[in-house]
């Protein structure tokens, strides 16, 4: 894109750690933060369809405990250190239509994924960022932890409110420690995910998929913009957040929704 920004290997010498880094706005978070010099570990599951050859790959499952803390272990005697912790991994695992057909799995599943991993993953690394007096958190939520649709989203709504809540809350307990902990709420982002669950819910609507984003734009309220965002974009303003151009924010939630909330 023409107006990326140029961070002149400003992250030279940081180890980053990217979770769900193989695919959507994780990659090109990773990509970004690689393009400015810093090392990149990426974990997920599985390598995604198209590894980038200068991550540092490890797959794992962080929306489990034992996965996490050995993941954490191989980590640590690698690398030695994680200077930026970028908590990406979420997704919708629930059915839509409301309170009634969520069971306890579903919302256990779902916090698991979109709370407690970042959660868990913090905790684990915390220590190391603490003992050298230096660090930068950043949660990937989401709009819908500010305006969630109990149609679609109910459970992965409150699991996003609840991290805006909990990211606040840790910025204001290690902010005198040298760490810097803020949240980047996307709006609708033209990932590989989106495009799923737009092409699901057009199938079992009976629409095309071109009308069922315009019925999804219009649900949230629209977006001015006119259009969902691309995952560089986001990864733009996450690659700013976390370098020395912005050692003065914590503690703050950033809409990257094409002018969606009316805030």
């Amino acid at each position: 894109m023409q107006n990326e920004q140029n961070y002149n290997n400003e992250l030279k010498g940081k180890i980053a750690l990217v979770t769900g880094g193989t695919k959507g706005i994780g990659k090109a978070i990773a990509d970004k933060l690689t393009q400015a010099g810093a090392k990149v570990i990426v974990v997920a599951r599985n390598h995604g369809q198209k590894p980038n050859p200068e991550h540092h790959f490890l797959a794992g499952d962080i929306s489990n405990a034992q996965d996490t803390e050995a993941l954490v272990k191989e980590i640590v005697d690698k690398f030695g250190k994680v200077d930026i912790l970028i908590n990406n991994v979420g997704g919708l695992n629930s059915p839509g239509g409301g309170y009634s057909v969520l069971t306890d799995e579903h919302w256990e599943k779902d916090l698991q994924v979109n709370l407690l991993s970042a959660v868990r993953l913090d905790r684990l690394l915390l220590p190391l960022m603490t003992a050298q007096k230096d660090g930068v958190i950043i949660h990937i939520s989401s709009t819908s932890g500010l305006v969630p649709q109990w149609e679609a989203n109910l459970v992965y709504g409150v699991a996003k409110s609840a991290l805006n809540t909990y990211s606040k809350s840790l910025s204001n307990e290690v902010a005198n420690k040298g760490i810097r902990v803020l949240t980047v709420s996307p709006g609708p982002v033209k990932t590989e995910g989106m495009e799923a669950f737009l092409n699901g819910y057009a199938n079992n609507a009976g629409i095309s998929v071109e009308q069922m984003t315009q019925t999804m734009m219009d649900k949230i309220g629209g977006i001015p913009m006119g259009r969902m965002a691309e995952p560089t974009e986001v990864a733009e303003l996450v690659c700013f957040l976390v370098s020395p151009k912005a050692s003065y924010l914590t503690g703050a939630n950033y809409l990257i929704d094409g002018g969606n909330i009316p805030l």
